[in-house]
């Protein structure tokens, strides 16, 4: 599969501005009260486009900010994971909602043992990073997969037809981490390509999450 055929239409530019907030229609949960915990989202390869649900998350979840790196295009293992290790160091107890290659970092930070500051982890769509394919070869320095537990709590919501990680695949993935596993169907890599723009089926996931979270992790952040 050509390199393109991965990237999101209409990327968000590097450093730019953070996002008026939106209303967030439809929830009376936990994710929209008073005494929510941050909200970490982090996007995968190229980022993620302001169409994403990631993105319609960012402006309209309390709390919630964007993990940004230094390099969308070109990521490395020791950037992304320092840049999501400062993001939770400043947002202690924070859950963070990863998707894609995400995902991997998450999972990399549980491996080093630097994930006792993460509140929860919503991981969508975690892609295989060891393929061989154009884009595969991006990721080849987050392989291999890590397969420790995390130390908090998790989901892993996964689809039968994504493109960069079988359905089985993430189901090993969530088991070897100790994840709750969401079967959602056919629903592509659960980006802009496959429609899901605002995804109020993920937000539901999100709010049985974080009832799941230590509260007093976030509660003095």
């Amino acid at each position: 599969m050509p390199l393109d055929a991965y990237r999101q239409a209409d990327p968000r530019p590097q450093g730019h501005p953070r996002p008026q907030r939106e209303r967030a229609s439809g929830m009376n949960t936990i994710s929209d009260a008073g005494d929510s915990p941050p909200i970490l989202i982090a996007p995968g390869l190229f980022n993620s486009p302001p169409a994403h649900w990631q993105s319609h998350w960012e402006r309209t979840l309390p709390r919630a900010e964007r993990v940004e790196q230094e390099n969308w295009d070109l990521p490395t293992l020791g950037e992304w994971t320092a840049g999501l290790l400062e993001a939770v160091r400043r947002r202690p107890g924070a859950v963070i909602v990863a998707h894609s290659l995400g995902c991997a970092v998450v999972a990399h930070l549980a491996r080093i043992g630097a994930g006792h500051g993460i509140g929860g982890a919503l991981l969508v769509a975690p892609a295989e990073v060891n393929r061989a394919t154009p884009v595969g070869r991006l990721l080849n320095g987050f392989s291999p997969m890590p397969r420790e537990p995390m130390p908090f709590p998790s989901t892993v919501a996964a689809s039968h037809n994504d493109p960069y990680v079988s359905l089985d695949q993430a189901a090993a993935f969530a088991h070897a981490w100790g994840s709750r596993f969401v079967d959602l169907g056919a629903a592509g890599h659960i980006n802009v390509k496959s429609g899901h723009g605002p995804w109020p089926q993920g937000l539901e996931l999100l709010d049985e999450l974080i009832g799941r979270v230590d509260r007093p992790a976030f509660e003095q952040s």
